[in-house]
């Protein structure tokens, strides 16, 4: 009997995420993420980090999301389905990992924002931006499955994240929305 692959195997308290994990709504999806262990090869290497802050952006009604633009070349990913990557560029420098939620068609998404290395990867991940540069994620990522081989996440069973809720960062433009506490940040190891 063939052995599975390393990353698809249950070890200890890690359980591999599949498909149906990002099928929940962008609240609901922004929560259950932190504590969450991304992993990617990097660089030859196979990378780890425990997802630390999120921020959810809620479809077409959401002042502060891509997708309250209507449907464009940029935001077909988001109205596609749960478990893809939304990977945009702002400031013409930055590139921000997203990852599509809830049922297709809602155009849900969780954008984010910080982790914490592990396995002795001497990195800054904290910040949207920091965090897709370590992980070598650019816009040639949009779309990706991230229920594949490429990127993908592990549970950690042992980790009991302390959720802090908050206001998402930089979105003053988006009306009443500024003032939603869609900010989700895992406070058990890190300083807000």
């Amino acid at each position: 009997m063939r052995k599975p692959p390393p990353n698809r195997k249950r070890s200890g308290t890690l359980r591999r995420l599949r498909r149906t994990f990002f099928q929940p709504s962008a609240i609901e999806l922004a929560k259950s993420l932190l504590g969450v262990i991304m992993v990617r090869r990097v660089g030859g290497v196979l990378r780890r980090a425990r997802i630390n802050e999120v921020e959810a952006y809620l479809g077409p009604k959401d002042l502060a999301s891509h997708a309250s633009k209507g449907r464009t070349a940029r935001t077909e990913v988001m109205f596609g389905p749960s478990g893809r990557a939304y990977v945009y560029l702002i400031y013409g420098m930055h590139q921000m990992f997203n990852i599509v939620a809830g049922p297709q068609g809602a155009a849900e998404a969780v954008l984010i924002r910080g982790a914490t290395a592990l396995d002795d990867w001497a990195i800054n991940l904290s910040g949207p931006g920091r965090l897709a540069r370590g992980f070598g994620i650019t816009r040639a990522d949009n779309g990706l499955d991230l229920a594949g081989d490429d990127i993908f996440f592990l549970a950690d069973l042992a980790h009991r994240p302390r959720i802090v809720r908050s206001k998402r960062i930089g979105v003053d433009y988006a009306g009443h929305w500024k003032d939603r506490l869609l900010r989700f940040v895992d406070a058990s190891g890190r300083r807000q």
